[in-house]
């Protein structure tokens, strides 16, 4: 049994409120309690208040200084396999349970976001899920491959709407039987000594070395799957009819690409949408199986 966070042993004291007890206590943003208590432990950490300050701007200067050293380098410079080997290594070894348990959920529930949007589209397409059930699953270029099927994703579903002459919109009734909590207790992820690492300040490490080891082409591509975020929540209101949640959304405009010293802070924005939006799903999956099926069409 894993321990309780600390926010929620301590519990309220009014002369000294915790913001991490306030915030998992908060029920404005559509969260299940144990992703949002996995999310804040992990974002109370010591490793977090003290490390993220001082790999952050590390990392964007090693970026800036990468970038300038790749200007000499073959274009197609890439170490694809390596980089996943360091990667699969790195977070088995130094990265928390909940950093780790919260990026392999992040493949399962894209997955399950982006088959909701293909089955439910009005030119429904099919799509190619990733499901990692261990940390040692990433060294097959996993993580490039994320950023591959999203682009692939949005070009396929929009050939498909601009060939049959159509629109999102939503259909008669919602297909929502992809959309679980997948099979990855907390429990199972590396718990070690040296398992301390919080999410943020492991993503700053990484990104420099993903920059590294992979063509320019691939890191941008990287940075600018994540100004998909708007278009996917769009498609998703668009079928849900629900406009008001894209703000929880907050990726900034798709056709805006942004700087690469940021995508360390926006990689994380981009998990957050996808719990959010995949537990906005689960919600009305639960409404919609406790409402009477609509009567057929005479």
């Amino acid at each position: 049994m894993r321990p309780t966070p600390d926010f929620l042993e301590r519990g309220h004291d009014p002369a000294d409120p915790s913001p991490w007890l306030a915030s998992y206590l908060d029920r404005s943003t559509p969260l299940p309690d144990e992703v949002k208590s996995a999310w804040l432990k992990d974002s109370s950490s010591r490793s977090r208040q003290y490390l993220l300050p001082l790999f952050r701007p590390l990392a964007r200067a090693f970026i800036i200084l990468i970038q300038i050293f790749k200007m000499v380098l073959p274009k197609r410079w890439s170490h694809s396999r390596l980089l996943h080997r360091i990667l699969a290594w790195g977070l088995k070894r130094f990265v928390s349970p909940e950093a780790n348990w919260l990026i392999m959920r992040h493949f399962h529930l894209g997955s399950q976001i982006l088959a909701f949007i293909g089955t439910n589209s009005p030119a429904p397409i099919t799509t190619t899920p990733l499901k990692p059930y261990k940390v040692e699953d990433y060294r097959d270029d996993l993580f490039v491959k994320h950023d591959i099927n999203l682009f692939n994703f949005v070009i396929r579903l929009n050939q498909a709407l601009r060939d049959q002459n159509l629109d999102m919109h939503p259909p008669e009734r919602l297909d929502f039987s992809m959309i679980h909590e997948p099979d990855l207790p907390l429990e199972s992820m590396p718990q070690g000594k040296l398992n301390f690492l919080d999410l943020q300040s492991a993503i700053e490490l990484f990104t420099p070395l993903y920059q590294l080891l992979l063509t320019d082409n691939d890191f941008w591509r990287a940075a600018n799957s994540l100004q998909l975020d708007e278009t996917i929540g769009i498609y998703a209101a668009q079928l849900l009819s629900a406009p008001h949640h894209l703000i929880l959304v907050n990726n900034n405009h798709p056709l805006v690409p942004l700087s690469t010293l940021r995508a360390g802070h926006r990689l994380v924005l981009h998990g957050l949408s996808s719990e959010m939006l995949h537990a906005l799903l689960t919600q009305m999956r639960d409404a919609q199986q406790g409402a009477p099926e609509p009567a057929p069409l005479s």
